[in-house]
């Protein structure tokens, strides 16, 4: 297994430090695991001047799967766009085709008195947003800045799909709500937007071939709403970049913190880029303060999803949920009454769970 490590910036190194831990647990294990460590986003700018240089992109072109820290911080906001850290991710999405993304939303039972919903509305949720990841606005072209027809300076960027994109993003969906509980949400803005419109078409037919799901679709402002007011109807949302960008961080205040939510960027063969959905928290890097837990949880995707390792993702998903049934909690996840343990604490706590799963076995 051929893993490629992109620590980032900010808390990146930190938490794909106690990840990597787990990666070497097994290793330890007699696993055949190979890992190389390489640049991405603000770290590979201070050192080649370039967010995803060439030696980063032949690394992730070789590995066989990626585990990504985190990328960006104020100290490079007033770099030209196009070498700005987030250009990394951009680059390395786009060069690898990860065009899906998948991002669960799971509210473990410790962590529902630190959701800030109420229990009874968020309680056993465990929802799964498809984003759509190569496409949209975010790619579209053209772009850019100029002056309007009566000389007024304005900005612009380009919404579209290609059939071809919507079709492949909706399979995805499908499947995973073939595989989950049979109900597939489309999201989209087709009351107003042509791009969507043409989205949920294709979208529709599509279902033709996946009967046995139940496909429904909802206008993105009403999901947002929906969201917070029962996101327990939703099993599998599918949608586009733009819109699952912004869904699936609002999904990530349903189960107590972003600090708990993995996610996986696939391409049409399983390779993944594996990341946690938050950011680099620039303002607690460096005070073993940051939760590791969406980092490890991604590891466990990536051996779903790549490697087809369903028995040590188990494993790893069984060892967060016993660190968590201990108390062991980190600040965002923690109420008042709790200790609060720092990163390296967290991560200790996950492989004396992970040592105990392999002593039972």
């Amino acid at each position: 297994m051929k893993i490629a490590i992109l620590p980032g910036d900010g808390i990146g190194p930190e938490i794909v430090t106690q990840a990597v831990r787990v990666l070497e647990f097994f290793r330890a294990e007699g696993e055949k695991i190979e890992l190389d460590c390489g640049h991405l986003g603000g770290a590979a700018y201070d050192a080649e001047g370039d967010p995803f240089p060439e030696s980063t992109q032949r690394l992730a072109q070789a590995a066989e799967a990626i585990l990504l820290g985190a990328v960006g911080g104020p100290r490079y906001d007033t770099l030209p766009r196009a070498v700005r850290p987030e250009q990394g991710i951009l680059g390395i999405r786009k060069a690898l085709g990860l065009f899906a993304n998948l991002r669960p939303a799971i509210l473990y039972p410790e962590l529902v008195a630190s959701s800030t919903l109420k229990p009874e509305v968020v309680s056993g949720l465990d929802l799964l947003i498809v984003r759509e990841l190569t496409g949209d606005i975010y790619f579209g072209q053209p772009r850019g800045r100029r002056d309007n027809a009566a000389g007024e300076a304005e900005g612009f960027d380009t919404m579209h799909y290609a059939e071809s994109e919507i079709r492949r993003i909706a399979r995805v969906g499908f499947e995973a709500a073939r595989r989950r509980g049979r109900r597939l949400c489309s999201v989209d803005k087709a009351n107003v937007l042509e791009t969507s419109l043409f989205w949920r078409e294709i979208v529709s037919d599509e279902a033709k071939a996946y009967p046995e799901v139940t496909l429904s679709h909802m206008y993105v402002d009403n999901a947002a709403m929906q969201l917070v007011r029962n996101p327990r109807q939703f099993d599998v949302i599918v949608t586009g970049n733009l819109f699952g960008d912004i869904l699936s961080d609002e999904a990530s205040m349903l189960v107590g913190s972003i600090g708990m939510l993995p996610s996986a960027s696939l391409d049409a063969n399983n390779k993944g880029l594996y990341e946690p959905c938050h950011g680099s928290a620039p303002d607690i890097a460096g005070r073993d303060q940051a939760n590791p837990l969406a980092t490890i949880l991604s590891l466990a995707m990536m051996f779903r999803f790549s490697f087809d390792r369903q028995d040590l993702a188990a494993r790893i998903e069984g060892a967060v949920r016993t660190a968590l049934a201990a108390g062991r909690r980190t600040a965002d996840i923690a109420l008042g009454a709790e200790q609060v343990i720092g990163t390296r604490a967290m991560g200790d706590a996950v492989l004396a769970a992970l040592k105990t799963s392999g002593d039972a076995d």
